[in-house]
């Protein structure tokens, strides 16, 4: 017997029992349609988290102030003043491979409009900082080296910061105060979103880092150290590299032991975007995994169903069986036909299935407004998956078919 007339009885057999054979495909297809789904849902957090680590800048190395001690208790990364203008000078002088290099301090402080106020975080940058961030204007323009060099009182806030101090007027050539400073807003960034740590990178008020250190954050402290230093590689490839070069400086500058890498030691921290990528991403690569995981214990019920229908279709079948071996019909025959009808159940499954997962992956993207990322491999994973197991859960019930004695066969009630 071919196998176009052992498919065309496989198929004719499950017509048979159209409701049944529905009933044993929807365990697979709803398996299949979970895992497009919630691979979809993890590959769309990981895609997120990715967009929100690339909004950093492209091969930035962030190089992070150490930890203070008050009362014997650390304060925490950023909270010493272990870093210096003069450092982030050095770096730009004798690393090689930087492209640009801005000293950072913050602080958060209420910014008062003329009938708004709000507090937001505010940064004392230099004007790199923009190109190292990549990060575009929506309107107005960046403050220039001439004006980080004599410290003028001009700003270029975020998306939220402008809406929440001026509504919906153009804020480009408003002013607000700072502890009773004026300052005139000359830009308004593209608004960029979350941090993968979660901080509002909109909510920002950006200012000349001679301004914040002379006349905000100076005036209260005698020692103004930088929160840290951002500092863009000119390729991803130099970036192992000159971490190793940075730290080496920085531990020759503070006067700490240059091969003693020691975290209590260090007074600073440094942070390559490609570690923060490999971090951050981590936890949404396990997320879509367990979710694949989970998904397929579904194709795998779908599969032992599989495996229960054809053995009672082979119990209900056995005199059919037995008339057919006694015709001339081949145990290979035999066990194609199931084989055929088991495959054929899975893949009707898999492909219902994909549709499902697309679905509602859609839904779920649109209605409940979560990313979801369906990649083609997932897809094709998740059909083969499915048909390997209308295989290995029906070839079973197949060789058991193939293996009947015709006269027993034939005798059964």
């Amino acid at each position: 017997m071919n196998a176009y007339v052992t498919t065309r009885v496989a198929l004719r057999a499950l017509s048979r029992n159209k409701l049944r054979s529905g009933l044993t495909a929807l365990g697979l297809i709803i398996g299949v349609g979970a895992v497009v789904t919630l691979v979809g849902i993890g590959n769309g957090a990981k895609a997120q988290i990715e967009a929100r680590v690339a909004s950093l800048g492209q091969n930035v190395l962030q190089i992070k102030a150490g930890s203070v001690t008050k009362s014997a208790v650390r304060q925490g990364t950023e909270t010493a003043v272990s870093l210096s203008m003069e450092d982030a000078e050095a770096i730009r002088r004798e690393i090689p491979g930087v492209t640009a290099v801005s000293p950072e301090v913050k602080t958060k402080l209420q910014a008062v409009s003329a009938f708004r106020n709000w507090k937001a975080g505010v940064y004392g940058e230099s004007p790199e900082y923009f190109r190292i961030r990549q990060w575009p204007l929506s309107a107005g323009d960046y403050f220039t080296d001439q004006e980080m060099r004599i410290g003028a009182t001009v700003a270029v806030i975020g998306s939220v910061a402008a809406q929440e101090l001026f509504g919906e007027e153009n804020a480009v050539g408003e002013s607000f105060r700072l502890q009773s400073i004026p300052f005139r807003v000359i830009g308004v960034l593209e608004s960029k979103g979350e941090t993968a740590a979660g901080d509002d990178q909109d909510d920002s008020i950006i200012i000349p880092i001679t301004t914040a250190m002379q006349r905000l954050i100076g005036r209260k402290k005698v020692h103004v150290g930088l929160r840290r230093i951002n500092v863009q590689a000119a390729t991803p490839e130099v970036m192992p590299e000159m971490e190793l070069q940075i730290g080496r400086l920085l531990r020759q500058r503070h006067g700490i032991e240059i091969n003693d890498k020691d975290e209590e030691t260090e007074d600073f921290k440094i942070k390559s975007q490609l570690e923060l990528a490999e971090v951050a991403t981590q936890s949404a690569r396990t997320m879509t995994l367990l979710l694949a995981g989970i998904a397929s214990v579904s194709l795998i019920v779908g599969g032992i169903g599989i495996m229960n229908i054809m053995l009672v279709s082979v119990t209900e079948r056995t005199r059919e069986i037995g008339l057919r071996l006694a015709m001339g019909a081949y145990p290979r025959d035999i066990r194609r036909q199931f084989l055929v009808e088991a495959i054929t159940l899975s893949c009707m499954g898999g492909l219902i299935g994909i549709g499902a997962g697309l679905g509602a992956a859609r839904w779920v993207a649109t209605v409940q407004a979560w990313p979801s990322v369906v990649s083609v491999d997932s897809i094709l994973l998740a059909f083969l998956f499915s048909a390997a197991v209308g295989i290995f859960f029906g070839f079973y019930p197949a060789r058991k078919a193939s293996l009947l004695d015709p006269i027993e066969a034939l005798r059964y009630e």
